[in-house]
C-alpha cells in the first residue's frame, strides 16, 4: 500500500476493523511512521453490457439510476424505492457471476420491477426501451398492463 504522505510502497497493518462495506485498516508507513487510514471492500466482477449494435461497455450503476429516475420524475415515488429497485437489478447482475449481459435483459428487469412498482413510470420507461414506433403500439402495451390488473 502506498503511503500518502511519502508515497513509500512499504507499510504495516496496526488494526484491523470489520465496517458496514468491507474492513477498515490502519496502517503505518515504514519509511516515514505516519500512519493512514484505508478501507477494502469486496466487489464482484462487474459485467460488460451488450448493446443492440454490439458494443461493449462496463455496466453502469449510474446510467441505470438515471434511466429509472426519468421515468419515476413527477411521480409520488419514494426515492428509497427507485434506489431499491436499482440496488436489486445491480445485486442479480454482480451475483449472477456472468461477464457478460446483454442490454435487453437488463431492460426488462428494469421493466418487471418498475411494472410493479408504478405503472405510469413503467410505461414512461417502456417508451423509451421498447421504442414504440407509433401510438397504437403504446395503446397495446398499456391493454396489456390493464388486463394485468
Amino acid at each position: 500500500m502506498k503511503c500518502p504522505f511519502c508515497e513509500a510502497n512499504d507499510s504495516r497493518v496496526v488494526d484491523t476493523r470489520p465496517v458496514d462495506a468491507g474492513i477498515r485498516r490502519r496502517r503505518e508507513c515504514n519509511t516515514c511512521y505516519r500512519r493512514f487510514t484505508t478501507y477494502e471492500q469486496v466487489t464482484g466482477i462487474t459485467p460488460f453490457v451488450v448493446k443492440s449494435d454490439g458494443r461493449r461497455e462496463e455496466f453502469d450503476r449510474q446510467k441505470l439510476l438515471s434511466g429509472v429516475r426519468k421515468a419515476c420524475a413527477k411521480r409520488p415515488i419514494p426515492g428509497e424505492d427507485i434506489e431499491d429497485l436499482v440496488a436489486h437489478i445491480e445485486d442479480n447482475l454482480l451475483g449472477s457471476g456472468r461477464t457478460e449481459i446483454s442490454s435487453k435483459e437488463i431492460g426488462q428487469m428494469t421493466l418487471e420491477r418498475l411494472r410493479d412498482l408504478d405503472e405510469v413510470a413503467y410505461i414512461r420507461f417502456a417508451s423509451v426501451y421498447l421504442a414504440f414506433r407509433d401510438l397504437e403500439s403504446m395503446k397495446k402495451e398499456v391493454e396489456k398492463l390493464l388486463e394485468r390488473r
